[in-house]
């Protein structure tokens, strides 16, 4: 008798069935033979794809709607089945089970089922995936002999080491941790929604028990905040904003942790203005800021505003960066520069500088939605995203001076910089550009002299944001002596009258938000 190789399987059963027909051809000439079940099986021979359904496989049929295919010892013997244990083996050839040496499977769209208005909590039970997330542990469990396939992005990887029997445990480990992470992104999501349901099904916005997962998205950094910490970059994979994670490094040295969390503040701040707009940052805090112009003329203002600070500083643009910018940034020495895009002029001037590096920003859109998360000893601490944009409509002017219309175009900028600086926030501006900016004080009023000391002489006539209310009139005499004409902050002080009588002793003009903008 002629040797046969033996007669091996591939499982294919997903929800997402990007690239699933050309994927299952690719594994027929590879010499698998496929097994499938429902939508999968359906798909794939409406393109002509010969495939065996499970049901035919295991001599039972889906039962219970669905709820019953997969869960089955043929299946489940094929696949934990230890190809070097002769025990294993033995029981395989008594059952009839063949081995199954690949599964690409995915799971029901729990997170999406979950997110359409008017889900039930029996919708969502019915979206809870049982058997997937089995064989999907199960091939992740033995990928010492099994292929276990979650992401469509790995199908090309996967047939091209088939191809040259490079399909090594290696490999398949890595494609088993993705497979781990899939079922545990899976179920924390499922947990996260039903510890959210109160008695009578309606939803709360926190759940009892949070889970969210993050994956590190390289090698770890060099260093934490300071050389004696270890430090890596995660990225949240559920968070629906476009961040510092998704940005594209085209020059320079990897980005260290301190890089990282100044890039961010500058990315948040620059992404609120809709005009021509330039931010650089120092140490978390907006150390100058500049809109309206030309983008060469706003990053000279931006810098001017403080060149003292601004010296190795991150500097963000929300326009695609020009020759004539790069060329004023390749002057001095700046950590990064972060932009929506590079002219070929600006990315040759750029390279010029060794040590800076360059990140392109897939979207410079404004942030909406999303989760803010703060790690404390012992716990963390969870809120929305401070998204809010203010606009004029929503401003009270309380004072008896009425704002001029270079009043008003100064004090909403002040307040958009004032969002992104560390409390107790005072951002002094003028003409689109920032003069002063006072942060992360212990009082209001130092930090009005920080600010009016960076601004000098140049704040007469400026507008001043305060990012909550001033809780004496000592800060307004403060902002008033500097040479300040307006001022906006939300209100809400016990002592308001006195503040706004202040105001209005010094000809001040003053608007309330009504909404403060604490940040930490």
């Amino acid at each position: 008798m002629t040797a046969t190789t033996p007669l091996k399987y591939a499982l294919l059963s997903v929800s997402d069935k990007t690239g699933i027909e050309d994927f299952a051809r690719q594994l027929i000439t590879q010499g698998f033979d496929l097994l499938s079940t429902g939508g999968t099986a359906k798909l794939l021979r409406e393109a002509n794809i010969a495939v065996r359904d499970v049901a035919d496989y295991t001599g039972f049929p889906e039962m219970m709607d669905g709820r019953v295919k997969t869960l089955n010892p043929k299946v489940h013997g094929g696949i934990l089945a230890r190809r070097d244990n002769e025990g294993d083996l033995a029981s395989m050839a008594k059952h009839g089970i063949t081995r199954i040496d690949l599964t690409c499977v995915n799971l029901y769209p729990f997170r999406e089922a979950v997110a359409k208005e008017g889900c039930t909590i029996n919708d969502a039970i019915e979206n809870i995936d049982i058997g997937g997330p089995c064989m999907v542990r199960a091939s992740a469990k033995n990928h010492q002999f099994v292929t276990i396939v979650v992401d469509p992005n790995d199908y090309a990887m996967v047939i091209a080491s088939l191809k040259d029997n490079t399909l090594d445990i290696n490999k398949r480990r890595s494609l088993a941790v993705k497979a781990f992470a899939h079922t545990a992104a899976y179920d924390g999501a499922i947990a996260n929604h039903f510890s959210a349901l109160n008695a009578d099904g309606s939803a709360r916005q926190f759940p009892d028990i949070f889970t969210r997962q993050f994956i590190k998205t390289a090698d770890e950094l060099r260093y934490g905040e300071n050389p004696h910490q270890a430090g890596a970059f995660y990225a949240d994979v559920e968070d629906p904003v476009t961040s510092l994670a998704d940005c594209q490094v085209l020059q320079g040295k990897a980005l260290s942790y301190n890089n990282i969390a100044d890039a961010d503040a500058a990315f948040a701040c620059v992404r609120d203005f809709s005009e021509n707009a330039a931010v650089i940052v120092k140490h978390a805090n907006p150390c100058g800021v500049a809109v309206v112009g030309s983008q060469a003329e706003v990053y000279e203002r931006a810098r001017a505003a403080d060149a003292t600070s601004a010296f190795g500083g991150i500097a963000a643009f929300n326009q695609p960066l020009e020759a004539e910018t790069a060329s004023l940034i390749a002057q001095t020495f700046m950590e990064v520069v972060i932009a929506p895009g590079f002219s070929a002029d600006a990315l040759k001037i750029l390279s010029e500088k060794k040590n800076l590096r360059v990140l392109l920003a897939p979207s410079i859109a404004p942030v909406a939605g999303g989760l803010e998360f703060k790690r404390v000893s012992g716990g963390l601490l969870v809120q929305e995203r401070d998204d809010h944009i203010l606009t004029r409509e929503m401003c009270t002017v309380v004072s008896k001076r009425q704002p001029t219309e270079a009043e008003w175009q100064d004090m909403m900028f002040a307040w958009s910089v004032a969002k992104h600086v560390k409390s107790n926030a005072i951002v002094f501006t003028k003409n689109g550009t920032t003069l002063g900016v006072g942060a992360g004080q212990m009082n209001r009023v130092n930090s009005t002299r920080i600010a009016v000391q960076h601004g000098g002489e140049g704040i007469k006539g400026s507008a001043v944001a305060s990012d909550a209310f001033f809780p004496f009139r000592d800060g307004v005499d403060a902002l008033a002596e500097a040479g300040a004409t307006a001022v906006i902050q939300p209100g809400g002080s016990i002592r308001d009258d006195e503040v706004v009588k202040a105001a209005d002793e010094h000809g001040l003009t003053m608007v309330y938000t009504g909404i403060r903008h604490f940040r930490h």
